[in-house]
């Protein structure tokens, strides 16, 4: 007799994609479908995702999290924050191939999670697994156009550790619940020290996911995470450029 909570048990409770999965990820599905799979045979196994969430994977993890492509812009560089079991970062690479995206996540069995379904999905060429916290990473990492995140914590934490990995006018967007209005309001303080200078929640996947997935934008001016993060950065600029002129 299997164990209640046993990933074979969460497996066979998977559902067969909905429609509108098709028309989201189009030719992709066949690869949407394995990452489902994934998620809840070896997912649940490894503790990356909950059995009982098995049955709802589709409409409230990958079309949740794909819809957010609706505000993604062409062609720019990702990051996803806290990627855990890829979400939103998969689903995002599958629906959208012009971007090119970075799941940052500090867990072992996690990171070795991502890599074994960037493999097996095909996506090395557009998908990087990095293992490390965001604030680890600031002072190596190449800024990037958007971070997501999705849920990893309170707005105002959230926003510290990934505002400062963007570049100059970038944008955060937080997969976040019912009370993403009023996490905005209580945070509003905390976004402006961190250079964002518009935010808004918006709701994406009209037709195609119910409820609608809710997003908050962060959009910051030319210094992403405020002063004393723009002053960390140049005393690592001056760093590597000295470490440079010493090495040639």
């Amino acid at each position: 007799m299997r164990r209640d909570g046993d990933p074979q048990d969460a497996a066979a409770e998977l559902p067969e994609p909905p429609a509108a999965a098709r028309e989201v990820f189009g030719d992709r599905l066949p690869d949407a479908i394995r990452y489902a799979g994934l998620l809840a045979d070896v997912g649940v196994g490894r503790g990356l995702i909950g059995p009982r969430e098995v049955p709802r994977l589709w409409e409230r993890h990958l079309l949740n999290c794909a819809v957010l492509s609706e505000v993604v812009p062409e062609q720019v560089t990702v990051c996803d924050v806290g990627s855990g079991a890829g979400l939103p970062g998969i689903p995002l690479a599958l629906v959208r191939p012009d971007l090119r995206i970075t799941l940052l996540e500090p867990l072992l069995r996690r990171t070795n999670f991502l890599n074994e379904v960037v493999e097996l999905l095909g996506l090395e060429e557009q998908v990087t697994v990095v293992r490390g916290r965001a604030e680890e990473v600031m002072n190596t990492f190449v800024p990037v156009h958007v971070v997501t995140a999705r849920a990893v914590a309170p707005l105002d934490r959230l926003a510290g550790w990934g505002i400062p990995l963007l570049r100059p006018y970038g944008e955060m967007l937080a997969l976040k619940g019912d009370t993403a209005e009023q996490e905005l309001k209580g945070a509003r303080a905390a976004l402006a020290k961190l250079g964002v200078v518009r935010s808004s929640v918006l709701h994406v996947g009209a037709g195609l996911v119910d409820p609608l997935s809710t997003v908050v934008r962060a959009e910051v001016g030319e210094s992403p995470g405020g002063v004393r993060f723009a002053a960390k950065r140049a005393k690592a600029a001056r760093r590597g450029a000295r470490s440079g002129r010493r090495s040639s």
